[in-house]
């Protein structure tokens, strides 16, 4: 499937074989090209980011080709700003001299998927992945510092163990997760930064803790209750935030909750209009929610039309309209919050058993029992693109983060 860029679309004329042979439609703005379509090339594969060292053939091919202007005739900075309003699909077809260009630090980066992948043969453990919607290509990210963290355990033939994650001002952090004696495995939080490609620790939380409810807003991150080694009310009722943004790192203690039936499961606090909306327990079960005003600093009830319809994940879309995935019925929905009702936006069958929701720039993507799926908001109607995993590789979360730097452009440009 190719596609031509369309009439109007960018300002300087482009050679004859500038034929995209990308699968997925360019719906994002130039800077955030589309996620992965039903059918991203060799799923069954995957590249370590880290890559041999080149031939000296192709060593010498490649430092001919860095020589090279990027547009014949212009300025390489000139060249840069005519080509950033490009969408980098496009780009990324033609030479590889425009490839280079949208993995380089001076590009504007797009947006790519991270997940948090079960293997095939190690059923209890997890792996870190990125997925490159430009080259459709699965890349492993490095160890992070700590390996023990559980999936699964004999003692919970039933359900995973929690591992939760979050993605934050361009980082993803995992806050809490279990180790194979069933003790909280983190008592610092772990980030992954994708720009430097590289793992850091944040400041030591006052109690590592499990099955906790976990949010952020604007730019700072809320671990509220939780258990620790063993079970304390003092844990179970806490609150604490720790702003990325401020040059001292550390947990700040905030207004608890009221007690501490918070505890039960890993909660995603979702946040919305400068509040974190949480509930106790998931999916259809009865449930009581509360709203924390991040501002004031205080607590109160979840409105009863909202507590009512949140039936599975919950997310925010740039932390201003809230969408919920009915996990039994598999529809999606969105809150209207001066009716407090949630109305219906279409509905799936991949989307039954569903255990995640990310939205990010028009588009959502529900972990379920069925996989990863990417719902286009922005086409009408609104399109379900499946996407397609390693072999045998299993989904435990996903995120939405800027892409790595990649230095391997052996990929064949076609023409």
């Amino acid at each position: 499937m190719k596609q031509k860029a369309e009439s109007g679309r960018v300002s300087l004329t482009l050679p004859f074989y500038f034929i995209p042979n990308i699968v997925f439609s360019v719906l994002f703005p130039t800077h955030f090209p589309p996620f992965p379509s039903i059918k991203s090339p060799n799923p069954k594969q995957h590249t370590p980011i880290s890559m041999a060292k080149s031939s000296s053939p192709k060593r010498h091919r490649q430092e001919q080709e860095q020589q090279q202007p990027l547009i014949p005739g212009l300025p390489d900075h000139i060249a840069q700003l005519c080509l950033s309003s490009i969408p980098p699909s496009f780009l990324f077809s033609v030479c590889h001299s425009w490839r280079r260009l949208i993995y380089s630090p001076s590009f504007p980066p797009f947006f790519s998927l991270y997940a948090i992948l079960s293997p095939p043969h190690h059923s209890h453990s997890i792996q870190f992945f990125n997925f490159d919607p430009i080259s459709s290509t699965w890349r492993t990210l490095p160890h992070p510092p700590l390996h023990h963290l559980l999936l699964r355990h004999p003692s919970f033939l039933s359900r995973n163990l929690s591992i939760q994650s979050i993605s934050v001002a361009g980082n993803l952090i995992v806050v809490a997760a279990t180790t194979h004696n069933l003790f909280p495995a983190l008592s610092r939080p772990l980030i992954f930064n994708p720009l430097s490609h590289s793992w850091s620790l944040g400041p030591s939380l006052s109690t590592p803790r499990r099955w906790c409810a976990l949010g952020s807003s604007r730019g700072a991150v809320y671990v509220a209750s939780g258990i620790g080694t063993n079970f304390s009310i003092d844990v179970a009722r806490s609150l604490e935030k720790w702003d990325l943004h401020s040059t001292n790192a550390v947990w700040e203690k905030k207004t608890e909750l009221k007690d501490g039936r918070f505890s039960r499961e890993a909660i995603d606090a979702v946040g919305w209009k400068g509040k974190l909306c949480m509930v106790n327990v998931k999916g259809d079960a009865a449930k009581e929610g509360v709203v924390y005003d991040v501002a004031r600093d205080t607590w109160r009830e979840m409105p009863e039309g909202m507590l009512h319809g949140w039936r599975g994940p919950v997310a925010a879309m740039e932390e201003e309209v809230m969408y919920v995935v009915d996990e039994v019925k598999g529809s999606v929905r969105v809150y209207v919050e001066e009716r407090d009702a949630w109305d219906e936006v279409m509905e799936c069958s991949r989307f039954k058993g569903a255990e995640q929701l990310v939205a990010e720039h028009g588009r959502l993507c529900v972990v379920s029992t069925s996989g990863i799926s990417v719902v286009d908001l922005l086409a009408a109607p609104p399109r379900v693109l499946p996407v397609q995993l390693p072999e045998g590789f299993e989904p435990v979360a996903v995120h939405v983060l800027p892409r790595m730097p990649v230095t391997d452009f052996s990929v064949t440009v076609e023409s």
